[in-house]
């Protein structure tokens, strides 16, 4: 499992690593996990190997690996994997590449993200770079042995940008039993949030690709029309001073209550003490954290998007909005503050009903599946042979694909670039 993001590092994809990596072991498999390292990291790391990096890069919460030759063939001496699984198309994610061609190991690539909409943490964004970065990524999946796509509307995507490489639908599960209990009193008094107070939870890293700006703004106002109502904002991220901004601007500073990073039993705990969850981001491959509300029972509203139609049921779990209003968001939010409390259970029920078909079990399971549907295929294919010299060989073209699609990727970011100037003039 190679990935550019991993603990302590907060965000969709370090959780989605460490819950395979954690499923996979407790199904008798072994994993070891490649990533840069972290401010804070854990000591002891079960089979984990951490690559030199830049820390928090541009200023955004991310590490860059820099690149040293041989550190991680060297460290991965006494293993020998039979699959690498890349879960980035850049940085790190060569290095999947070229591993799966040194050991001849078929390799699979998850789709996390939408790249394109993270380009501002580089310097120089422009419509090019997010060209480039698309581009990039799509021949990347090509080539891969097997691609997952955290949801089909997210698989729709990649096939229509001319991904060619088989696509599985895998999303990232839910460990129930982790949020099946929660002490949602005692956390809002923690907090000092009133037991009776109506309470809009949200979940995430605050930044820009979340729409942090637009979500704040529809909170405040819901609670501007609701004064029994709070905002429980759990996460870090340069988006928090927008945030906060929004609420001091509108003298609502005492009703905004921001926990930062929490685990384990005080996740559950956070979750338990929201009455809904709000969700704004447009940026998902597939709604993690809404899956997570809902194993709680906590009904949801969101920005219809790729990621969140698939979990979001519109006033079965929820309400799922087709346009980014704040008016209108507010009052989806107020739909479900006025519920009776019948309607109310019955939406709450369904919720956990949703967040059942995405237990984290059953998607390592799945993924396993796939893997040895890979392994079957390499042992039929008659050219997957080893030895020094076809391994020389594998690498010399898995390097030259490498650059071959960087080539491509940049080709058609200039020749967007181009087009745009000669549109302007």
């Amino acid at each position: 499992m190679i990935s550019n993001t991993y603990s302590p590092h907060v965000g969709g994809v370090a959780r989605s690593v460490a819950a395979f990596a954690s499923e996979y072991r407790e199904a008798g498999n072994r994993v070891v996990v490649v990533a840069p390292e972290f401010d804070g990291m854990p000591e002891d790391e079960e089979d984990t190997i951490r690559v030199p990096a830049i820390q928090n890069f541009n200023g955004s919460d991310f590490s860059v690996r820099l690149p040293i030759p041989g550190l991680i063939s060297s460290a991965l001496e006494d293993f020998r994997p039979d699959i690498v699984h890349s879960h980035h198309p850049f940085l790190l994610g060569d290095t999947a590449l070229l591993l799966s061609a040194s050991q001849n190991a078929p390799l699979t690539f998850t789709h996390h993200t939408m790249y394109e909409q993270y380009t501002h943490y580089v310097p120089g964004d422009s419509p090019a770079l997010q060209r480039f970065v698309v581009e990039l990524s799509t021949g990347y999946a090509n080539l891969c042995d097997m691609v997952f796509a955290p949801s089909e509307s997210i698989a729709e995507v990649l096939r229509k940008r001319g991904v060619q490489s088989p696509i599985e639908i895998v999303p990232t599960g839910v460990r129930r039993e982790a949020l099946a209990e929660g002490d949602g009193d005692g956390f809002r008094a923690a907090l000092n949030i009133p037991r009776d107070a109506f309470v809009v939870g949200h979940l995430g890293r605050l930044a820009p690709e979340k729409n942090m700006d637009f979500l704040s703004r529809s909170v405040v106002g819901f609670l501007k029309s609701n004064p029994n109502a709070r905002f429980l904002l759990i996460g870090v991220g340069p988006s928090l001073e927008i945030v906060k901004g929004h609420f001091e601007k509108n003298r609502l500073a005492q009703r905004l209550h921001v926990a930062g990073i929490l685990k384990g039993r005080e996740l559950a705990d956070a979750y338990r003490a929201m009455d809904v969850f709000a969700f704004a981001s447009k940026s998902e491959t597939q709604g993690m954290v809404l899956t997570e509300a809902m194993a709680q029972g906590v009904p949801v509203v969101a920005i219809d998007a790729p990621g969140v139609r698939e979990v979001a049921v519109h006033e079965r779990n929820g309400r799922l909005l087709a346009r980014e209003n704040t008016a209108d968001f507010a009052a989806a939010l107020s739909w479900v503050a006025s519920l009776p409390p019948d309607k109310l259970n019955a939406m709450k029920r369904a919720a956990r009903e949703t967040a059942g078909t995405f237990s984290m079990g059953r998607t390592a399971a799945l993924a396993l599946s796939h893997y040895e549907s890979l392994l079957t295929r390499k042992r039929r294919d008659r050219n997957a042979e080893s030895g020094p010299w076809l391994s020389a060989m594998r690498l010399f073209e898995k390097e030259w694909d490498i650059w071959v699609n960087r080539a491509h990727a940049a080709g058609a970011a200039l020749q967007d670039q181009q087009s745009s100037s000669s549109a302007g003039k």
